[in-house]
């Protein structure tokens, strides 16, 4: 039984809804103008089917006797009314999804709380590991208990245990990438007591030879260092997603629109088919004025990333909506070390200011109570011959503490503006003609403007059973204004074809989750069951056709969106042998689709209602201590476009995505670490948003074969190399088209990366990193080819005390390369019939700059 309730203004007769016995509605009526309820007298109020109503969205109407003579008077005597409907779903679908779900839920809920409580209890260790000076808790290490040869790892509040342990004396050794190993020797332990444990470790070099495989804990190539953020060409948050390896992005509409996203053999878009998230907070637009998933990362300062956790597959239970190639999540700093003022200059009239400054002093931080409070300022105006005037700005404040020694609290706020001029794609037979320069531009009119603001509150608190309860609140307030023109006069040889695409959201969530340890037949069992809701609220939803940003010549969509998804998740890992881990997982999602078209001349909002259960199963197998196996299978998906879901009623809401990864991660000597991977991925349906259109096409089934090659390599202490090399076989539905058709657009074939890093931690520093992108299909019969490139860069500078100098070139070989690339057609004003050929945006030539950096 689902309460739903619904306010309006009723234009339909009632009689209109009866003759459907499969559905009922209870209704009661309010007088809203009068300010009080009014029952209907009848003791059992007439019902109405309204099965195939639900079906296509919304439903208005009263019971009312009088309505039945005059519809009219509804609207006269009765402006509002208050809709409580108990609505009873007889469609088979829907009801085996729902009871699946409650099946998942029980099932997880006894793992998680009951199991524990039959494992046998003899002595155990608790301990907690912290950064030395800053007291902060550190998340993620590898620790070892010997004899036994265990293993675990230290969550969130840097807390690790070990339980049903036999009395004697126990070694600890910990190990922590970018920190020192540590060993703890005569650990002792009693029958029926806790021995309780408080680990400070210090900074020091990274060392490949830290990093364990072991099945207990994470894999090691999921998470990006500090090192590899520091030691690349970076001006913004988007520009740290090409360190995950295998992505690659492209700007194509001015620096400040999200860029357009390639992983594992998608052309990702903005977003459609990769989670991203802030500090827990998603930065995936749903049903955007752009395209499904938008994901815009230029709220956040790139010298305030902590880490950044990547997963590849949709084989994780805490990722939901737009898991299908791949996740990443990037975490800020709880701390600054110093406060530090950075300033930077380049080619193109390009400057940035940044600048963070702790807010507490010393003895707050001995207290482990820190605030921080930091901004940065961007300014260029591109290598294009029309300047593109870009401006961003960012403010960002955070508060943690430390409670008492068992929970955290983290508050953040932050603030973002920016706005940019374009010069879009441009059609290669316009450049090879001599009709504009190879940065020039049809519309130069192009451009847009964007803000985010920003409020989230976590919570983190470490219980007596060694179980770990998460808390997260989170609000955005989010608008944004683009204006693009890809077709330039073929559908209006007067105007041209400039477009407007316009938003404005609030987004409400809340993320929830308890996580605990035991045992199960004397294995390891490691649990956690998670909730989540989220609210987009989408005012003005609009896209019109335009003349120089000034002038609506038309308005093409129009109108309001409230979306909600809400679920379930968990997911268990037992160790259920010394060297197999097995992890089971699920989630259940509920979406809520609602849109009201405004160029309606009759008020008719329309909702529909969708649920999917998504199921995993992953194995971990260590073959030895250097060498471990891994098979990950699982469901994913990615939601439909509201504007789509709604005036279709609810076909293609929540296409599934079958995946299954199997591989390798071993380490043939101490200081080398390799992992290769061969995996698979089906959508039941692919998505291509057309943005002049404001549709969303239904591409079909589409299947994704490759393999991924990772490896790292420390050829002296601090010297590193690292190469990120894969392969993708793309293809549509070949048993329904043509296989010399079946290509998937702009869909990566070969991808490359790679290069070598120095850092001492004083005096030189820098890297040298290749990029590269093979050619790839730009239409479905490969008629057309998307040229592929190799690009170099470079960084380079000094640190002494608290000052470093830094230098950083991008292509430094000045190739001439296309960075986005579509198969689009067009007509130009002189021309009478339409081309159909290559538009794309030129990449950046030789670009320098440099910077300065003071701590204190």
């Amino acid at each position: 039984m689902f309460p739903l309730l619904y306010e309006g203004r009723s234009r339909t007769n009632p009689k209109a809804f009866t003759g459907y016995p499969d559905l009922w509605v209870n209704l009661t009526r309010w007088k809203g103008d009068r300010g009080h309820k009014d029952h209907l007298q009848q003791p059992n109020p007439t019902l109405f089917s309204l099965r195939s109503y639900l079906e296509r969205g919304f439903f208005y109407f009263l019971n009312h006797p009088e309505n039945q003579k005059s519809p009219d008077l509804v609207n006269r005597e009765y402006p509002k009314y208050l809709i409580l409907s108990n609505i009873v779903f007889h469609r088979k679908q829907m009801i085996k999804t729902i009871r699946n779900m409650y099946k998942f839920l029980l099932t997880a809920f006894f793992l998680c709380s009951v199991v524990p409580l039959f494992a046998a209890h003899n002595g155990s260790i608790n301990g907690q590991l912290t950064e030395n000076e800053s007291g902060l808790e550190l998340a993620g290490a590898t620790i070892r208990l010997d004899p036994g040869a265990q293993y675990t790892t230290s969550n969130t509040l840097g807390f690790f245990s070990f339980n049903n342990l036999p009395a004697g004396v126990y070694t600890l050794t910990i190990n922590y990438i970018g920190f020192e190993n540590k060993i703890m020797k005569e650990v002792y332990v009693r029958d029926s007591e806790t021995t309780t444990l408080r680990i400070n470790l210090n900074p020091a070099p990274i060392n490949l030879e830290d990093v364990e495989i072991k099945s207990a804990t994470s894999q090691p190539f999921q998470t990006i260092s500090a090192l590899d953020i520091e030691t690349r060409p970076i001006s913004t948050t988007q520009d740290v997603l090409r360190v995950v390896p295998g992505l690659f992005i492209a700007q194509h509409a001015g620096g400040g629109k999200a860029e357009q996203i390639f992983l594992r053999g998608f052309d990702i878009d903005h977003g459609t088919d990769i989670n991203l998230t802030v500090d827990g907070m998603p930065v995936n637009m749903v049903s955007h004025a752009h395209g499904q998933g938008y994901a815009d990362l230029h709220f956040v300062i790139p010298e305030l990333i902590g880490n950044v956790e990547f997963k590849k597959g949709p084989y994780y239970a805490d990722a939901g909506d737009f898991t299908t190639a791949g996740l990443v999540r990037f975490k800020t700093m709880d701390a600054l070390d110093k406060s530090f003022v950075k300033v930077e200059a380049g080619q193109f009239n390009t400057a940035r200011a940044v600048g963070a400054f702790n807010l507490l002093g010393k003895n707050a931080e001995r207290r482990n109570r820190h605030a921080y409070l930091a901004s940065e300022t961007y300014f260029s105006d591109g290598y294009f011959e029309s300047p593109q005037a870009f401006r961003r700005l960012n403010i960002f404040g955070k508060f943690s503490a430390l409670i008492d020694d068992n929970q955290r609290v983290s508050v953040s706020v932050s603030a973002f503006q920016s706005s940019w001029n374009a010069s879009g794609q441009i059609p290669e037979r316009a450049v090879q003609s001599g009709l504009i320069g190879r940065f020039g531009a049809i519309d130069d009119t192009e451009g847009g403007s964007t803000s985010r603001y920003n409020f989230n509150f976590e919570h983190v608190k470490s219980l007596n059973n060694n179980s770990l309860f998460k808390n997260q609140l989170y609000y955005s307030d989010y608008s944004f204004e683009l204006y693009s023109n890809f077709t330039f006069f073929l559908e209006d040889p007067v105007n041209g074809d400039q477009i407007r695409q316009k938003e404005h959201r609030r987004i409400f969530g809340y993320n929830g989750s308890y996580q605990t340890e035991g045992q199960l037949g004397g294995k390891k069992l490691s649990s956690e069951i998670g909730i989540f809701f989220r609210n987009d609220r989408i005012d003005d939803n609009e896209l019109s056709a335009t003349r120089n940003r000034s002038t609506t010549t038309r308005r093409i969509a129009f109108g309001d969106i409230d979306e909600t998804n809400t679920g379930i998740y968990a997911s268990t890992t037992w160790q259920i042998a010394p060297r197999l881990a097995v992890n089971a997982a699920a989630r259940a999602d509920i979406f809520q689709f609602g849109y009201e078209n405004k160029l309606d001349s009759l008020y008719n909002p329309n909702q529909v209602t969708a649920a999917l259960v998504s199921p995993k199963l992953n194995f971990y197998y260590d073959v030895s201590p250097r060498i471990r196996l891994y098979l990950n299978t699982g469901y994913g998906f990615h939601s439909n476009d509201a504007r789509v879901v709604v005036p279709q009623n609810g076909e293609q809401i929540l296409p599934k995505a079958l995946g299954a990864d199997i591989g390798t991660i071993f380490k043939p000597s101490p200081a080398l670490l390799l992992n290769v991977a061969a995996w698979y991925l089906d959508l039941e349906q692919e998505f291509v948003y057309v943005g002049d259109a404001g549709i969303v096409e239904a591409g079909g089934k589409t299947r994704r074969l490759g393999i991924d090659v990772s490896a790292r390599v420390q050829l002296f202490k601090y010297l590193f190399a690292d190469l990120d090399a894969t392969y993708t076989y793309a293809r549509g539905n070949e048993s329904e088209t043509p296989k010399s058709e079946s290509y998937i657009p702009l869909a990566p074939l070969y991808t490359g990366a790679g290069g070598i890093s120095w850092d001492k931690g004083k005096g030189l520093f820098g890297s040298l990193r290749f990029r590269h992108l093979g050619d790839r299909a730009a239409n479905e019969d490969n008629s057309l080819t998307a040229d592929g490139y190799f690009l170099l860069d470079a960084v380079t500078g000094w640190k002494k005390g608290n000052i470093e100098f830094n230098l950083t070139v991008q292509n430094l070989l000045n190739r001439e390369w296309k960075e986005a690339q579509f198969e689009t057609e067009s007509r130009l004003r002189n021309e009478t019939e339409s081309v159909s050929e290559i538009h794309y945006t030129p990449g950046t030539p030789f670009y320098l700059k440099g910077g300065v950096t003071i701590r204190f």
